[in-house]
C-alpha cells in the first residue's frame, strides 16, 4: 500500500541523506530510513543511510525531512509524538519498539543500565542482526556501537541454544586493544547474565596464556571476547573448543584491526569458522582495507551508515554532506599556534583554568607520557590535580588500574598515547588536549571522540608549531573545522621550573632526554610529512620545551644540520654529577660506575699499529684527498697488472705455485 502511494505521487526524490532516491523508494517509520522497494539486483542489498534528521526532537517530519506531500502520506506514529525523547543524540525509537522484538530479560537489563531510547546506529543495526543479516556499520565514534552488536548477539544466542555445551563457542567479538576488549566484556556481562548456563571469557595479552587455557579446560567458554593475537593463540593451543556451531562474529574497530597489522591473525581465525554465521563489521572509518575485509568475511551484507550533524564555524546553522565529518555537533574544536618552548607554559595554563574538568592529554610517544607524567605532578602550580599516565608499554595490571582510577574520577587528567584514542567510553570527559598531533591523521577524529559522546558537550584543542599551520587547512578539507585560540600572555614560566626539577633528580633528567629523542624519531615518521617536515624542526626550541639541561648528541640532528637556535644550556653543570632522588637507584648507579672504572683500568691497552715501511712520504700526505685517491688507483692498477702477468706465467708452466705465492705475497694463505 505504501509503495503504491509512493509510486503514484512520485515521492522520494527529496529525501535528505538518501543514497538512492527513486519513485519506488519509501520512507520507513519509525526508524526513518529510505529503502528501495524493488529492482535490487541479485546478490545486492540496499544501503541504509541514517540522515541527520533522524535525530530526535519534536515528533514527526521536521524541516528538511521531505516535502509537504510526503508529510500527508506518511504522518509520524502517534506513540512517538506523545513521548518525544529530549536527547537529540537519540532517536524516538525505544528498545521495546524494535522489530523483531527483544526479549524481556534484555529489555530489563537495558532499563537497569539506563537505556530506554536507541541511538541511530542501534535503531538501524539491531533489527538487521536480529533478522540474521550481515552488517557493515560505518558510524561516528561515541554513537553507541557496542550495544548495537551486544544486544542482537545475546538475542541470537538465546534463540539458537538455550543450554550449550561447555566447550561450544557460539559467539566471538574481536577488538584491537586490551582496554577496548575489557570494556566490551564489562558492557556485555549484564546481558550475558540473562542467559542460563552460558560462559563468557575475556582473552587479552598481558595475562598468562596458560591461565586462560586452564580456565577454558575447566569451565568452558561459549562467548570469546578479545584481541586477535590472544584469540588466535588460544585457538592453536586448545583443541577441544568447538567452533562448528558458531552463530555470530563481531569485528569492532575493523579499520584499527587492520592498521595494527592483525590481517594475518584475522584471516586465520575466520578460516576456522563456519561460513553459515552472522557477521558484523563495525568501524568509524571505511577504508579500502576494511571494504576488502567485508568482502572476504561477510555474506551479502547490509551497509549501515550514520552521518553526523555538523555546525558551521559561525554557529549559524548545520550542514550535512556525503563525506561529512565524524565529529558531533556538540564538540567545539580549537587550535593553538605557539613555539615549541612555549608549549609547556600554555599546557599548564590550560590545566589550571580547567582544574574542575575531566581532561585527556595525548602525546606522540610512550616516553613522552612517562616524562610528563613525572614532571607535571612536581609543579607546585598543579598541586592537588590528579594526573594519571597510561601507555602501551605499561604492564597490563598497571594499565587497568590507571584506566579504572581515571574513570572513577569526576575531575582529573589522563596523560596517554593513542592506546586510549579509540573505542574507550570514559564517562564525563570534558576536554581533549592534543599536545602532539597524531602521526596518523585518521586518529585525530578518534582522539576527540572521547568527549561529546551521545549528545553531550565537549571541547578539544590541538597544539601546533608555526610551521605546522597547514594542518588546519588539511583538517578543514576533511570537514573537521578548527577555530583559532589565542595564546596566553600571563602563562607561567614552566621551563625554568622543569629544569629545576631535573637538576634535583636524575630520573627526571634521563626521562626528559629519552622523551626528546623519541619525539624527534616519531616526528620523522609522520604520515603527513609534507606538513610536519622534520628537517625544519627547530631542535633548540624543542629542547627548551622539554626542559632539557643540555642537548643530547643525535645522528638525526648532527647529520642533517637541524637548527639548535633558541637552546640555552645550563652553565657550570656536569650531567654525571646529578643524582637520583631514589637512594637505592643512586647507590646502584655509583656501584655501576665503579665497576666500569675498574674494568677500564684492568683491560689491556691496545697496541699501536706498527708503522708501515712503505708508508707515504710527507709530500704524499700533503696532497688532497682527491689526489691521494688518484695515486692509490694507479698503484692498484699496476699491482693488478703485475699479478695478471705472473698468473699467465703460472699457466704456461714458467713458474710453479710455490714461486707464484711467494711473488704475490700469498704464501701464508696456502
Amino acid at each position: 500500500e505504501l509503495r503504491k502511494k509512493a509510486s503514484a505521487s512520485g515521492l522520494g526524490k527529496s529525501a535528505t541523506g538518501s543514497s538512492f532516491r527513486t519513485k519506488t523508494d519509501f520512507y520507513c517509520w519509525p526508524v526513518g530510513l529510505w529503502w528501495p522497494a524493488f529492482k535490487m539486483g541479485r546478490g545486492t542489498r540496499p544501503i541504509r543511510t541514517l540522515p541527520k534528521t533522524l535525530m530526535a526532537g519534536e515528533g514527526g517530519l521536521r524541516k528538511g525531512r521531505g516535502t509537504e506531500e510526503e508529510r500527508r502520506h506518511f504522518p509520524p506514529p502517534t506513540k512517538t509524538m506523545e513521548s518525544p525523547n529530549p536527547n537529540r543524540a537519540l532517536t524516538n525509537t525505544r528498545f521495546s519498539d524494535l522489530n523483531p522484538a527483544l526479549s524481556d530479560p534484555v529489555i530489563d537489563a537495558l532499563k537497569e543500565g539506563g537505556f530506554d531510547y536507541c541511538t541511530p546506529v542501534q535503531a538501524a543495526t539491531i533489527p538487521l542482526l536480529c533478522g540474521y543479516k550481515d552488517v557493515a556499520v560505518d558510524a561516528a565514534t561515541g554513537s553507541g556501537k557496542t550495544l548495537a552488536f551486544v544486544v542482537p548477539l545475546v538475542e541470537i544466542l538465546r534463540r539458537v541454544s538455550p543450554a550449550p555445551k561447555p566447550q561450544q563457542v557460539l559467539g566471538i567479538i574481536i577488538s584491537p586493544t586490551r582496554e577496548l576488549s575489557s570494556q566490551i566484556y564489562h558492557v556485555a556481562q549484564p546481558f550475558i547474565d540473562t542467559l542460563s548456563n552460558f560462559k563468557s571469557l575475556l582473552l587479552v595479552g598481558g595475562v598468562d596464556v596458560k591461565a586462560d587455557v586452564k580456565k577454558i579446560e575447566e569451565e568452558g567458554a561459549n562467548l570469546l571476547i578479545g584481541t586477535p593475537g590472544r584469540l588466535h593463540d588460544i585457538m592453536d593451543r586448545v583443541g577441544d573448543l568447538d567452533f562448528r556451531n558458531l552463530e555470530v562474529l563481531i569485528l569492532d574497530e575493523a579499520d584499527r584491526l587492520l592498521d595494527m597489522g592483525f590481517q594475518k591473525q584475522l584471516t586465520a581465525i575466520i578460516s576456522r569458522l563456519p561460513k553459515l554465521r552472522r557477521t558484523g563489521l563495525f568501524s568509524a572509518t571505511q577504508t579500502e582495507a576494511v571494504q576488502e575485509l567485508a568482502k572476504a568475511g561477510l555474506r551479502n551484507p547490509v551497509r549501515v551508515e550514520v552521518r553526523a550533524e555538523t555546525k558551521s564555524l559561525d554557529g549559524s546553522g548545520s550542514s550535512q554532506h556525503p563525506g561529512s565529518s565524524k565529529t558531533p555537533s556538540g564538540l567545539h574544536l580549537e587550535y593553538l599556534e605557539c613555539e615549541a618552548d612555549k608549549k609547556p607554559s600554555e599546557l599548564v595554563d590550560l590545566l589550571v583554568k580547567n582544574k574542575s574538568r575531566k581532561t585527556i592529554i595525548y602525546f606522540m610517544t610512550c616516553a613522552c607520557v612517562d616524562y610528563w607524567g613525572v614532571v607535571l605532578p612536581q609543579l607546585s602550580i598543579l598541586k592537588g590535580l590528579s594526573l594519571i599516565a597510561l601507555h602501551g608499554k605499561m604492564k597490563q595490571n598497571a594499565r587497568e588500574k590507571a584506566l579504572a582510577k581515571f574513570t572513577s574520577l569526576t575531575s582529573g587528567v589522563l596523560l596517554c598515547t593513542d592506546v586510549a584514542a579509540r573505542g574507550l567510553d570514559i564517562p564525563g570527559v570534558d576536554y581533549i588536549v592534543q599536545y602532539d598531533p597524531p602521526q596518523d591523521p585518521n586518529v585525530f577524529v578518534h582522539r576527540v571522540g572521547r568527549t561529546a559522546r551521545l549528545g553531550r558537550q565537549g571541547h578539544g584543542i590541538v597544539f601546533l608549531l608555526p610551521k605546522e599551520e597547514a594542518y588546519v587547512e588539511f583538517l578543514r578539507i576533511r570537514r573537521v573545522p578548527l577555530e583559532e585560540r589565542e595564546g596566553t600572555d600571563d602563562a607561567p614560566d614552566v621551563v625554568a621550573l622543569i629544569r629545576s626539577v631535573a637538576r634535583k633528580d636524575r630520573d627526571v633528567m634521563e626521562k626528559g632526554l629519552r622523551a626528546f629523542v623519541s619525539f624527534i624519531r616519531a616526528y620523522k615518521e609522520h604520515h603527513c610529512s609534507y606538513i610536519f617536515r622534520w628537517k625544519e624542526l627547530e631542535v633548540g626550541k624543542l629542547g627548551m620545551g622539554f626542559g632539557l639541561l643540555q642537548l643530547p648528541s643525535m645522528p638525526e640532528v648532527k647529520h642533517h644540520s637541524l637548527s639548535i637556535e633558541g637552546f640555552v644550556p645550563v652553565e657550570d653543570l656536569k650531567l654525571g654529577e646529578i643524582k637520583f632522588k631514589d637512594k637505592s637507584r643512586e647507590k646502584q648507579r655509583k656501584k655501576n660506575l665503579q665497576t666500569k672504572k675498574e674494568a677500564k683500568l684492568h683491560e689491556d691497552k691496545p697496541q699501536k699499529p706498527k708503522r708501515n715501511p712503505d708508508a707515504a712520504a710527507p709530500a704524499m700526505r700533503k696532497k688532497t684527498a682527491k689526489q691521494r685517491r688518484a695515486v692509490q688507483n694507479v698503484e692498484d692498477e699496476e699491482e693488478l697488472a703485475r699479478e695478471y702477468r705472473l698468473l699467465k706465467k703460472l699457466k704456461k708452466g714458467a713458474i710453479d705455485e710455490t714461486e707464484f705465492a711467494k711473488l704475490t705475497g700469498t704464501e701464508e694463505l696456502t
